[in-house]
C-alpha cells in the first residue's frame, strides 16, 4: 500500500484539527478528566483504570502529534488512529450499559447512548483525512 497519498486542503485541515482533539483529549486524560475517563474503562480490564487512562492519554498525545507531523506515514497514523478508536469503542459500550456519568454531558443513557453513534464518525474522520481509505481502494486497483 503506497503511504504518500495527496490529501487536499480540506482534509489536511480536518485532519489538523483532528490531531489538536487528540492531543487535548490526552492532556485531558492526564489532568482535568482522569477520574471522568475512568467511568469508561470497563471493570473487567484486568489494570487499574487509572493506568488505562494514563496509558490511553498518552497514546491520544502520541497520535496526535503524529497526525501532525509525521506525514510521509499519514496513511499508516491514520489506520492506527482508526484502530485505535475501534479498541476504546468496548469502553464506551461498557458506559452506556453501565450507566455511569461522566463529563457532565454523559448523564442520561440517551446521551450516553447517542455517544456510541460518534465512534463510527471518528473513524470514518481519520480514514477520510489522511487518505488511509484512498491509499487502501488504490492498492486494490
Amino acid at each position: 500500500m503506497r503511504d504518500v497519498v495527496k490529501t487536499s486542503i480540506t482534509q489536511n485541515v480536518f485532519r489538523i484539527l483532528l490531531a489538536v482533539f487528540m492531543i487535548y483529549a490526552g492532556f485531558s486524560h492526564l489532568s482535568f478528566n482522569r477520574i471522568d475517563f475512568q467511568a469508561q474503562v470497563p471493570d473487567w480490564v484486568p489494570m487499574s483504570k487509572d493506568l488505562v487512562v494514563i496509558l490511553s492519554g498518552i497514546v491520544e498525545m502520541v497520535l496526535g502529534l503524529a497526525l501532525l507531523f509525521w506525514k510521509d506515514q499519514r496513511v499508516k497514523v491514520g489506520w492506527g488512529l482508526a484502530i485505535f478508536f475501534i479498541l476504546i469503542f468496548p469502553g464506551n459500550i461498557s458506559q452506556y450499559l453501565d450507566g455511569k456519568d461522566a463529563f457532565g454531558a454523559l448523564n442520561s443513557d440517551r446521551a450516553r447512548l447517542i455517544r456510541l453513534f460518534f465512534q463510527p464518525v471518528l473513524i470514518a474522520w481519520v480514514l477520510w483525512s489522511t487518505g488511509a481509505w484512498e491509499a487502501w481502494r488504490n492498492s486494490k486497483k
